[in-house]
Parts: C-alpha cells; structure tokens; sequence
C-alpha cells in the first residue's frame, strides 16, 4: 500500500495506491486510517472500491457498518470510487444514496469525484 498527499482548497486527503486489497476487515481499515493520519496528518482516505474486500458491498455481512463505524469514531472520513453498476441489491443502492448526502462517506465513480467530495 502507498498513499498518495492531494491537497485542495485547503484539505488533504490520502489517496491509497496498491494492486491488492489493502481493506479486508476492520482491522486493516483502521490501519490505513491511522497511517494517512500520522505520515499525512489526514482522515480523509480516497480508495478504489477495487482495494476492498468484495464481502464489504454485501451488507449482510457487516464488514462495511463495522468499517464505517470504526472511521466515524476515529474522526475518519471515505471516498470510495469505482463502478457499482453490476450491484442489484436495493439495500446497497439505498445504502450507497444515503452515505452520499451526508458528510463522512461517499460512493462515487471516478477518483476525481472521490477527492472533490472530501475537500469541498
């Protein structure tokens, strides 16, 4: 895993580079959490939904309120990018509209998109 510095309009955020899952459980998600904020001295994590275990987007397993709510309490904030178009599930689309309109996490398709929402 590299993480990447981007500042804009005042706010950093981590950018995690990596060809493999570097989000498998709660635990490695405090872990980037905790990285960006002690080498960049920031919560706002950028990460292709790619470099997430798959079992996140299934929200019946818990992984992504456990992640979440593990980010929330640590003063985290996420941008996730990617394509979510071959997800059916009506839960997850709900889940992903709501997360949108609020101020913590964010599902979005491009990495560009991902940074703007944290540093808006």
């Amino acid at each position: 895993m590299k993480l990447e510095k981007i500042e804009r309009n005042n706010v950093v955020c981590a950018v995690v580079r990596g060809g493999e899952p570097v989000i498998v459980d709660a635990q490695s998600a405090l872990d980037v959490l905790m990285t960006a904020k002690y080498d960049l001295g920031t919560a706002n994590i950028v990460i292709d939904k790619k470099l997430i275990a798959e079992e996140f987007f299934v929200l019946s397993s818990g992984l992504a309120g456990e992640i979440l709510q593990k980010y929330v309490n640590y003063g985290g904030r996420i941008a996730i990018y990617g394509d979510y178009s071959r997800y059916t599930s009506k839960p997850l689309k709900d889940f992903i509209y709501e997360s949108n309109k609020g101020h913590d996490v964010f599902f979005v398709s491009a990495e560009e998109d991902a940074i703007a929402m944290l540093t808006r």
